[in-house]
This record gives structure tokens, sequence and C-alpha cells, in this order.
């Protein structure tokens, strides 16, 4: 899962913020029809996704550099201790994580303790918790989330 542009914290003129690498795209790829597709890459990012609680997984934060490496940006609305995921990556629910999926996983409830610490200061001890919580959910479950029904599925707008 190594598709988020290098971030670093930042004071600026109106606050702390993050701070990304410029990924230069390529702008003749497609990425509405990428975005709908099956690439490996893209299913990674939805169980990023899942894992993180993002709510706010639009095309328009997916990009692919001129050497077809994927990225993905935009992490703002993300880590809620509430169940929030919205995306327009949903061609997965319900599908059977592979064995990879599974290990990843498992290795993120193994490095607890080490993970704990670098969110502590970031994140609240309810979004740690939650993070944590989700991970072993998805474990139990062993599949690809679907949508809950209960808050719009898909970000608006979409791109």
């Amino acid at each position: 899962m190594d598709f988020i542009p290098f971030t670093i914290l930042r004071e600026g003129p109106y606050g702390l913020g993050a701070v990304q690498k410029w990924i230069d795209i390529d702008e003749e790829f497609d990425l509405i029809t990428f975005s709908q597709s099956q690439d490996s890459n893209l299913r990674w990012m939805a169980l990023f996704d899942a894992v993180i609680n993002n709510t706010d997984r639009k095309i328009g934060h997916l990009l692919k550099d001129s050497s077809g490496r994927l990225f993905g940006i935009d992490h703002g609305v993300s880590f809620h201790s509430e169940n929030k995921l919205r995306t327009v990556l949903w061609q997965w629910r319900k599908m059977d994580f592979l064995h990879s999926e599974i290990t990843v996983l498992s290795n993120l409830l193994t490095n607890r303790l080490v993970i704990e610490s670098r969110l502590q200061p970031l994140l609240s001890s309810t979004e740690i918790s939650a993070l944590f919580g989700r991970i072993s959910l998805l474990l139990e479950n062993g599949k690809f989330p679907e949508p809950s029904g209960e808050w719009p599925a898909i970000p608006w707008p979409p791109v």
C-alpha cells in the first residue's frame, strides 16, 4: 500500500497543515473509466479506504503519474470513530479478501503498539481504537465492506 505521496506536517500562514509531494499526472489517462475497473492497485486503495474510514474517495482523488503509478490524495475526512465509508470504489464489495490482504490486515494488528504510538499525536484515542476495531472487523468478516444504507455510499460530487 505505497500510494500516498510523501506527506509532512508544516506550519503555514493559516496554521498547521499537511503538505504532499506534487505528482505530475498523465493528463491523457481516463480516470473515470479506470476508477470502475478491477485494477489490483485500486483494490488495495479500496482496502486502505476501508481501514482509514475514508468518507471522501472521489475519482479526482486518484492520480496516475506518467510511469503508471497510482496515488491517492486528500485523506482529510478519514479516521472518524463512526463508520462513514464513502467511496467510488465499491466494485469489490462483499468480495473475499485475498491472502495478501489478510496478511496486511493481520500485520496491522500485530504492530498495533507501534502504529498507536505514531498516531497518538495526530488522532484521538477514540479514533485510534476505532481504527483497530475496523481492522479486526474486516478480518473477522474476511471480505470487503458493502454500503450500509445509513448514508450516501458515494461522496458528492463523485469526481
